[in-house]
């Protein structure tokens, strides 16, 4: 713990040290949680036929992740902010840890769908500390550099989640099959565990808040409703219900506005700070977020089902294919951040925008020349476009989007800011059934399914372009300079104000 005259502009050189690997630590969970979400998708067939699931079981283990994650991470970051973001990370990364485990060494389909919703439920706990841990731990002029160290993470676990799953399943080890995928979360999780207990410091809202049970309720069945029908939604051709429900969620969270509303006159313990929407840069974060999502929803799916389907590719090259396309996404996002962001603002986030746009127009072209003929190598340039502008969205967005939020509330902003990636990525994955599967007939002849899966591509690709145009334009409403909002924050902090508490 710092002394009270040690300010975080001015920290002890131990202290330096010990947040420095607080970050490792967090930032490491982050890329099991993000890796995790990946590597299941590329050896489902392989679990299909040793386990012997069927359909709507290998449905369920992984929309159960997706369900209990997007569900429980509002919560999991209010009760960062109540009991302590450190107490919560470990928590959770113990449970992520334990159901991994269970995961691993699951004896039938029921108990992987089972221990499979555990880990969603227990990811939830632990993802948002991540960012929470970060905005209590680091002053203002480092948190650039460090949001652009976690948008590199994203890169890298978005892409080399499956050709981390393609190897681990292909290789068989010890004759486990698939299950190595999970097994490997073991040492990562026990480490992160033992070390985040040593070297974390403990942080909550310097305010006592408690637990709001009501809008726990009214946020999970909400999301639950909402995403439960996207999910599912395509497999079972898209039933009445589905739409009603969807369209009950809103109902369901225009109540739960009203009931936080409520909550916050009466004790000032609302599950979600309304009040962060009042933040200009936080708002339009989050719009932005949730689009964004919808666009990597549509993309990284019809990507896999694109080289996989359509092209006919094993699972080792198609991962190998997205190496060059995660590079430039963590080094896009390092300089973005660094020294990009500082010097020009929103525009470095607009012009992510447009070169990610940029990059699947020549994807499209590419694909239109060389139909069934492209290789891997022709795939590079637009990957690397595509990776570059990823980069230079992905990192300053995040620093954006919590550069303006009191750091009480950062448990709850960093639960939002999840939830409605979750939420975007839920609602591209079930726009995929009408913007790529929707132009494909539903009996295809061998030779017929390779085009018409390239063909979808093409068309499923065409609406991310447009999604990404639909991005550029939201952004406009970002504060034009962050810069100017991270040094205002320095000044603030530099200010004899007390700290975030600090315990241990």
């Amino acid at each position: 713990m710092t002394s009270s005259s040690s300010t975080p502009e001015s920290p002890r050189p131990e202290a330096d040290r010990r947040r420095w690997f607080a970050l490792a630590i967090v930032m490491t969970a982050a890329f099991m949680d993000l890796v995790d979400v990946t590597i299941v998708n590329i050896a489902i067939p392989s679990i299909q036929e040793d386990a012997g699931a069927s359909f709507s079981q290998i449905q369920w283990i992984t929309a159960g992740y997706a369900l209990a994650f997007a569900a429980g991470l509002i919560t999991g970051g209010r009760l960062g902010d109540i009991h302590g973001r450190k107490r919560l990370f470990l928590i959770g990364i113990g449970g992520f840890t334990l159901a991994s485990a269970l995961c691993g060494f699951a004896v039938n389909p029921d108990m992987l769908v089972a221990s499979r919703i555990l880990q969603g439920g227990m990811a939830a706990l632990m993802v948002p500390q991540v960012l929470s841990i970060v905005h209590a731990t680091f002053p203002a002029h480092e948190r650039g550099k460090v949001f652009g160290l976690f948008g590199a993470v994203v890169g890298l676990g978005a892409v080399l989640g499956p050709l981390l799953g393609a190897l681990l399943t292909e290789w068989n080890l010890f004759g486990l099959e698939w299950r190595p995928i999970f097994l490997i979360n073991l040492p990562v999780g026990i480490a992160g565990l033992v070390l985040g207990g040593k070297f974390i410091t403990e942080s909550k809202a310097p305010h006592a808040l408690k637990l709001d049970l009501v809008g726990v309720a009214l946020a999970t069945l909400g999301l639950l409703m909402l995403l439960y029908p996207l999910i599912r939604g395509r497999e079972l051709d898209w039933p009445v219900w589905g739409y009603v429900s969807m369209g009950g969620s809103l109902v369901v969270f225009a109540v739960l506005v009203a009931y936080e509303k409520r909550k916050t006159a009466r004790d000032g313990s609302p599950l979600v700070e309304l009040s962060l929407f009042k933040v200009k840069s936080f708002a339009a974060g989050i719009a932005v977020q949730t689009v964004f999502g919808i666009a990597l929803g549509i993309f990284f799916l019809v990507w896999t089902l694109y080289m996989q389907m359509g092209l006919g590719w094993g699972l080792l090259r198609a991962g190998l294919t997205g190496v060059p396309f995660s590079i430039a996404v963590s080094l896009a996002a390092g300089l973005s951040v660094q020294k990009l962001t500082p010097r020009f603002g929103r525009k470095v986030l607009q012009a992510g925008a447009l070169i990610m746009g940029l990059g699947v127009l020549i994807y499209i072209w590419e694909s239109e020349r060389y139909g069934m003929a492209i290789a891997s190598w022709q795939m590079a340039l637009p990957l690397v476009v595509m990776g570059v502008g990823m980069g230079l969205i992905v990192a300053p967005l995040t620093d954006a989007i919590l550069s303006e939020v009191p750091r009480e509330h950062s448990g709850s902003a960093s639960g939002l800011i999840n939830t409605v990636q979750q939420m975007g990525n839920a609602l591209g994955l079930g726009l995929v059934s009408v913007v790529f599967f929707g132009t494909m007939s539903d009996r295809l002849r061998p030779a017929e399914t390779g085009p018409a899966f390239v063909d979808a591509f093409q068309h499923a690709m065409v609406w991310v372009a447009v999604v990404m145009t639909v991005i550029f334009l939201l952004m406009f409403a970002l504060p034009k300079r962050p810069a100017q909002q991270v040094e205002g924050a320095e000044a603030t902090e530099a200010m004899p104000a007390k700290e975030p508490e600090l315990v241990g």
